[in-house]
């Protein structure tokens, strides 16, 4: 599926995305992770721009399931 133009944040956008969850890195921290592939990214016109769900992700509360709904059969022992 292709992205849209929105998908695409400048340096600093990111940064005030982070600076909202209460973390504070400086674009040029989040251009190095960039560069260093540890945020996908692109250059246009001499500017980096990230991804927004790679940096909201960032932020983002570790997802949780309930043993309960998962399948019963997932935790039951292999038998030959």
């Amino acid at each position: 599926m292709p992205s849209s133009a929105a998908d695409w944040i400048s340096l600093s956008e990111a940064a005030d995305i982070l600076a909202g969850a209460n973390v504070h890195f400086r674009p040029s921290t989040i251009g190095t992770w960039a560069r260093t592939g540890k945020l996908q990214s692109i250059k246009l016109g001499g500017r980096r721009f990230v991804r927004r769900g790679e940096v909201k992700a960032l932020v983002a509360g570790p997802r949780r399931v309930r043993a309960t709904d998962l399948q019963p059969r997932l935790f039951e022992e292999i038998r030959d």
